[in-house]
This record gives structure tokens, sequence and C-alpha cells, in this order.
């Protein structure tokens, strides 16, 4: 089971890049194909109601969010040692990695219970009551969207989805550091600079050794 939740973010961000890709080109073909005046496919082509193309990918996009930021946390982008805390002795280093974790999971967790009361209350609760063939009473149904009319209360419902798994990876991360000592480190970290001095983060007994790395050994 966990073999396969290890690579939930990854799957719903590869899925959701895929099809906005694919939603977003064959709108611009459709767009520029429908100026054409070929008679016969310039009418077919008007015809067809590509509108709904661009919230729909904002929709994705806002997802891709919510879980890319999971996968930071599992993959070591969000939980990090910055330069004061990597100067400190190892213990006080310790308690403050530790510190920042737990802040991260009962923020995480908060927003996860408060996106969650939003989604209820704005639509789940009816959709929920209504599929079950309750008496739904003056539940509220909630709103849709302007072009695709999909409820609203799914769209929301990336941020407790996201944000529940966010502070599941914090508490992953936790519970391994307070075992191995160690935290996930992105290797190949897009926000490198170079130049910028990195031995002593390199050198921290709270990443992995680098002889690890050089022996072509992967650190999750």
């Amino acid at each position: 089971m966990m073999k396969y939740l290890d690579h939930l973010e990854e799957w719903i961000i590869t899925f959701l890049m895929g099809a906005a890709t694919l939603v977003i080109f064959l709108s611009i073909i459709h767009r520029y194909a429908a100026g054409f005046p070929i008679p016969g496919l310039q009418d077919w082509l008007i015809n067809i109601r590509f509108s709904w193309a661009q919230e729909l990918c904002i929709y994705m996009f806002v997802w891709m969010a919510k879980f890319g930021a999971a996968y930071g946390v599992r993959s070591g982008i969000h939980v990090g040692v910055d330069v004061l805390v990597n100067r400190l002795p190892v213990d006080w280093r310790t308690k403050g990695v530790m510190v920042s974790i737990i802040c991260g999971t009962l923020f995480t967790g908060i927003i996860g219970t408060l996106g969650a009361t939003f989604v209820w209350e704005n639509g789940l609760h009816y959709a929920l009551f209504h599929k079950l063939g309750l008496a739904t009473g003056d539940i509220p149904e909630g709103p849709i969207t302007p072009d695709l009319e999909w409820p609203t209360w799914f769209i929301y419902s990336a941020v407790p989805l996201g944000s529940y798994l966010m502070c599941f990876r914090f508490i992953q991360v936790g519970w391994r550091f307070l075992k191995t000592g160690q935290l996930p480190h992105n290797h190949h970290d897009e926000a490198h600079v170079e130049g910028l001095e990195e031995e002593s983060i390199e050198k921290s007994e709270l990443y992995p050794a680098n002889s690890d790395a050089a022996a072509g050994g992967t650190v999750k």
C-alpha cells in the first residue's frame, strides 16, 4: 500500500500536466483552424465549444500546485536546513528541524480541516445526501462553475485533499527524522544558485553522507 502511496503525487501531477497540455494544444489548434475559410470545416469547428478549456486548465493547475506542495514535503524541498540552523550545535539543530516539521504538520492539518469544512458546506453536504436519497431540507446545493458547470465543491476539494496529504508527508518526514536523524534531500534543486556556499549544508549530520551519493546510492 505504501509503495503506491509514495508515488501518488507523481501520478496525479503527471496526469494533470499531460491533460492540461493536451487541452491547451487542442484549444489553440481549434482557434487557428476555425479562422481558415474552408467551407464546411470552418462551420463545424466554430460550432465546437471550447470556451471551457481555459477554465479547466486553471483548475488543473490549482490541483497540480496543491499536490506538488505535498510532493515537495516528501522530497525535502519544504523541509531543509537553512544556514542559521545548520550552524547551531547538533542538539539545537535537531530541535529546530523538529519544530519546523511540527509547525508544518499543524498548519497543513488546520488548513485541511478548514478546507474540508468549507467544501462540506459549499455543496458536498447536499451532493452526498442527494446521492444517498436522504432528505436535503434547507441544505444549500452550492454554486457551479461558469463554463464547465461543475459543482465548485469538487474544485475546492483540492484544498483539503492536498493539505491533508502535505500533513501526512510532514508526519512521515518527522518520523523518519526521529529514527534516522536524516532529512529527505533534493539533490537536483532547481533553486540552486551557482557560487552559493553549500559545503556546511552538505556536511550536516541531518543529511546522508556524501559517500552514499558518490557510491550511486539514492536517499529518499
